[in-house]
């Protein structure tokens, strides 16, 4: 198990840097550091001289890659690449347009994020699971028909319609909660409630019908069969032998998820004020700060990756059989 690891860990390292190649392609190659200073100057005819004075403040004056007029190792490191991109790999992601370090605010939104994230995770894969489990068991019958239907329908439903309609109702009308905003210490859950419902509510559609097609395809099987021949109950035979072999493909759909844990989600903190991660990527791509995004994406790239090695691990939890040489 421990090799196995390793070598996922060292298989990632080039994903990561090829991550790292691409967006700086897409950030430096297609948008030129003179045209990024144009925008963020924000004038229409900018002299030579502006543009030049706001790319040696930011460092975005040297080579994109090699920097022929260096010798030795300050070929490599005296350029664009070298400070904006790959000092990532050591936690250093510089800072924004605004003069602020990113990796500070990284630390101070990513407990606002976590803080919706977890809670609408937890409570909507319980939520959904169970309702999915309760319409196989029910297969065939009206309460499993009109719980499709149902969830066919949520699925329709843009989230945005979640969110608008959650805060006219329950905020502006039946002001249970507040509509947008943040507070400090145990204040905070005011302003939780309303995400955290909405969250789980326009997710119940779309994860409810996958989950019921894994634990309907599950039911199919010899074993289950073999498991009602024994005279086994089937409540029984659902939770305890439908509901564990059900888990791989569950946890397999489980790890896109994990990025958004840390990531935040950017329509959520954006419309509810919350000073998360998810507007604080928003905010960036409004402000055109390229070194936040740079920073964000790489991030969830990184993310991802452990997410992805983490599942490999809990699937030899979830099933003996599974063995990693």
């Amino acid at each position: 198990m421990l090799a196995y690891i390793i070598r996922r860990l060292l298989y990632a390292i080039p994903i990561l840097i090829g991550v790292n190649l691409i967006t700086f392609a897409l950030f430096f190659v297609v948008n030129t550091p003179d045209d990024m200073a144009r925008m963020q100057l924000g004038v229409k005819r900018v002299t030579p001289e502006a543009i030049q004075k706001w790319k040696v403040e930011r460092g975005y004056d040297k080579p994109l890659l090699l920097n022929a007029e260096a010798t030795g190792l300050a070929s490599l490191t005296d350029t664009i690449f070298f400070q904006k991109s790959a000092r990532m790999f050591v936690g250093d992601f510089g800072r924004a347009e605004d003069g602020r370090d990113i990796a500070r605010e990284i630390g101070a939104r990513m407990g606002p994020s976590l803080a919706i994230a977890l809670p609408t995770f937890i409570l909507g894969l319980f939520v959904t699971v169970s309702f999915a489990l309760t319409l196989a068991f029910f297969r065939a019958s009206a309460f499993d028909f009109w719980g499709v239907v149902l969830c066919v329908a949520a699925m329709s439903i843009s989230g945005l319609f979640y969110i608008i309609g959650g805060q006219y109702l329950i905020s502006k009308l039946w002001r249970l909660v507040p509509i947008s905003g943040f507070g400090e210490g145990l204040d905070a859950w005011r302003f939780l409630v309303l995400p955290v419902l909405i969250g789980v509510v326009s997710g119940i559609g779309s994860s409810t019908r996958w989950y019921r097609t894994i634990f309907l395809e599950e039911v199919s099987k010899d074993y289950v069969r073999t498991a009602r021949a024994k005279g086994l109950p089937e409540t029984l035979v659902f939770f305890r032998h439908v509901l564990r072999n059900a888990l791989i493909p569950i946890l397999t759909g489980v790890v896109v998820v994990i990025p958004l844990l840390f990531m935040g989600s950017l329509l959520t903190e954006s419309f509810f004020g919350i000073p998360g991660l998810g507007s604080y990527t928003i905010d960036a791509i409004n402000a055109q700060d390229f070194a936040v995004v740079r920073s964000m994406v790489f991030i969830g790239s990184v993310l991802y990756i452990v997410g992805l090695i983490l599942t490999d691990i809990s699937y030899t939890v979830v099933d003996p059989r599974i063995r990693f040489e």
